[in-house]
Parts: C-alpha cells; sequence; structure tokens
C-alpha cells in the first residue's frame, strides 16, 4: 500500500479558468506526457513528477494513445502511477487522451476512422486502468476521412460514457468549423481545441483563435516553448542530455537555428528585466490571450517543473513589454 498523502494546500497553489462556455475548470498549467513518461524514462522520476504537480494544483493530465516512447507507454506508466498512488484522487483529476496519429501496424492504427477512433479509446482506456476519460480528442484531422464520420465517433464516445467531454486537436479552420457546428448541433459542445501556440509559431492568431472562442469552445495550448527554443537551454549551443541531442526526442539539431537563437538571446534579456526565466515568460505570454484557458508544459525532472509553475507568480505584461516582444518576433 502506497502512503503518498498530497499537499493539503494545493488547490491555493494553482490558478484555474473556465474552458470555454463550460462550468469545468482547468488549471492555467496543465501537464503534457507527450515526453519523458515512456518505457525509455526513468519512471520514478516520472512518479515525482506527477505527484509534484498534483500537490501544486494540476489537475490536468494530457496524454495521447502514442505518447511514449514507445507509442502506448505512456498510458500504461500514467495507469500505474494512478493506481500505486491516485486512486483515492480520481475525481480530483482531469485526465485527457487522443486518438488519429499511427499506433499500430496496418490500415486501422492511424486516420481518424471511426473503426481507429473506437479501436483506439478501447486501448487507452486498458492501458490506463480508468472506466473514462475526462476529456477524449481527435488528434489531427487526418486529411481523407470525412470530418463528419471522426465527429460522430468523438459525440458517441461521450454518449457512451468513454468521455465526459470531447475536443480536437489541430484541425485547419475548415474542418474545426464544421466539426463545432456539428458537435453543437448533437448536444455535445467542443470542450476544448488544442494546438501549437508559441512565441515563434502564432499561426492560431489568424483565425483559430478566434473560431474556437466563437463556438464556445476552450483554447490549449502545447509546445508553448517551442521544443525548448524558448528556454535557456540552447542559449549557448546543444547540451549533451537536452531533446535536440536526442535521437528520440522530437525536436531536431536542424531546428536549432541561428535565427532563433539571436531571437531568443534578446528575448531572455527581457525575461531577466520581468525577473523570470525565457521559459516563464514564454508562458505567461502563451496564457495572456483572454482566449487561452491553459497551457500544456512537459517536464524531465521535478526542477524543471516547478520552474513551470513559478510562471504563474507574473503573468502580466505591460504594453511596453509587449511591444518589445513583438519588435524581437518581427525582426
Amino acid at each position: 500500500m502506497n502512503n503518498y498523502q498530497p499537499s493539503e494546500d494545493r488547490y491555493n497553489k494553482m490558478q484555474y479558468k473556465y474552458c470555454g462556455n463550460s462550468g469545468l475548470l482547468l488549471p492555467r498549467i496543465s501537464l503534457g506526457l507527450w515526453h519523458n513518461f515512456g518505457s525509455v524514462d526513468d519512471f520514478d522520476t516520472a512518479t515525482d513528477m506527477i505527484k509534484y504537480a498534483f500537490d501544486h494544483g494540476v489537475t490536468h493530465f494530457d496524454l495521447a494513445n502514442n505518447y511514449g516512447p514507445v507509442p502506448g507507454s505512456a498510458e500504461s506508466n500514467f495507469g500505474k502511477i494512478l493506481k500505486q498512488d491516485f486512486q483515492a484522487h480520481r475525481d480530483e483529476m482531469i485526465i485527457s487522451s487522443k486518438a488519429g496519429h499511427d499506433m499500430w501496424a496496418g490500415p486501422y492504427g492511424d486516420g481518424s476512422s471511426r473503426k481507429n477512433l473506437m479501436a483506439s479509446i478501447d486501448q487507452s482506456l486498458r492501458r490506463t486502468g480508468l472506466e473514462y476519460f475526462d476529456i477524449f480528442y481527435s488528434h489531427r484531422y487526418d486529411g481523407v476521412t470525412p470530418v463528419e464520420e471522426t465527429i460522430q465517433t468523438l459525440i458517441d464516445i461521450v454518449k457512451q460514457g468513454k468521455a465526459l467531454y470531447a475536443g480536437i486537436s489541430k484541425y485547419p479552420p475548415e474542418q474545426a468549423r464544421i466539426a463545432y457546428e456539428m458537435m453543437k448541433a448533437a448536444g455535445v459542445p467542443c470542450l476544448i481545441s488544442q494546438y501549437k501556440y508559441n512565441m515563434f509559431d502564432r499561426t492560431i492568431e489568424a483565425e483559430t483563435l478566434q473560431l474556437a472562442a466563437s463556438y464556445g469552445s476552450g483554447m490549449i495550448a502545447f509546445s508553448p516553448l517551442a521544443q525548448g527554443l524558448l528556454t535557456d537551454r540552447y542559449l549557448n549551443g546543444i547540451p549533451e542530455n537536452s531533446r535536440a541531442a536526442r535521437s528520440t526526442g522530437f525536436l531536431q539539431l536542424s531546428e536549432v537555428t541561428e535565427k532563433y537563437v539571436a531571437k531568443a538571446h534578446k528575448l531572455n534579456e527581457l525575461a531577466a528585466a520581468r525577473k523570470q526565466t525565457l521559459a516563464q515568460m514564454a508562458l505567461a505570454w502563451v496564457l495572456k490571450d483572454e482566449r487561452m484557458t491553459s497551457v500544456i508544459v512537459g517536464a524531465s525532472s521535478v526542477e524543471q517543473l516547478a520552474a513551470n509553475l513559478c510562471t504563474l507568480d507574473k503573468l502580466d505584461f505591460t504594453p511596453e513589454e509587449l511591444v518589445s516582444i513583438n519588435d524581437i518576433l518581427n525582426e
């Protein structure tokens, strides 16, 4: 029997925001398990990070079927951690998963068909040991499957009780609009939309942010630190154990370009003047938009997670700071 006792004042350490037009509060910072929770990673470190997050009011944990590496192992490890430490706290947690990227061999292990999503959520529930997910996403529009087929499947997943809410991730605006309309008509509104958003990638500002808000969907950002480019990690070359140096990582050396590093240096100076790290300022910048419900952070250590959570100490920007940031980004 495990004797983990969560911190009693955990909910005083976090700020929460309603997700779109729903009654569901999400923490401003959510923990993502895309990296560092797989079978290639240290299980004790993973466990410590989940506990630290929960002890500091992080109630939302973001998974997908294919997170690892190996694919599926992040869900399996999370399931083990839940079983050993969090059985008494399931109702205090929002656990999300997704389906749509390459997961198993053959024609049904990838894409956004009804076959893939239905098989995938059942596999994910088995791996995590859960009876339901709080949020289940279509991980992407695959370019082939009619949006109607995918979205009807999400609606059915909610109506079958396999998920409490449904969301979409990375949908182009045209397909997102169809999804929002269809879900609204079915009485299963799109709770949340998940997109990449950071200082170096502002694509969603053009249309997606406002589109989601207009349908009452909350918005959650992934890759807010541009896979580490918006941290002090790469300011002086590539450290040996960093994401760019790992062959299993998603960020590859070619992306750590001089242009980005030069901008990161200038942003780092601005952050220092705010008494923040570059990472903290970058996270606060993502959260400054009123339409942004939460931001997903990854972490490879408790120390890194702790530093990310300190972002909440200073979320506001002066108009001058925002102008300076824009000037640097537009250089």
